[in-house]
């Protein structure tokens, strides 16, 4: 099953790229300096994984342990 049909995987592949995308503008913030176009969408997510962080890392978290229990 991909994770577009499978919820719970959807939600990790969501969570893997908001924390990616924060990592790499971290890194080389020149990467992601483009807001529009294709890397628009990663730019959007790093944006996300920055000023959402607490929830996210809390995300990460719970979904790692879901993973290892399930």
């Amino acid at each position: 099953m991909s994770a577009l049909f499978n919820f719970h995987s959807f939600l990790t592949v969501v969570l893997l790229v908001i924390c990616t995308c924060t990592f790499v503008k971290m890194q080389f913030p020149t990467f992601l300096e483009h807001r529009t176009g294709f890397r628009g969408f990663f730019w959007k997510a790093a944006r996300i994984g920055e000023r959402l962080s607490p929830w996210v890392a809390l995300g990460c978290f719970a979904m790692g342990i879901s993973v290892i229990i399930l």
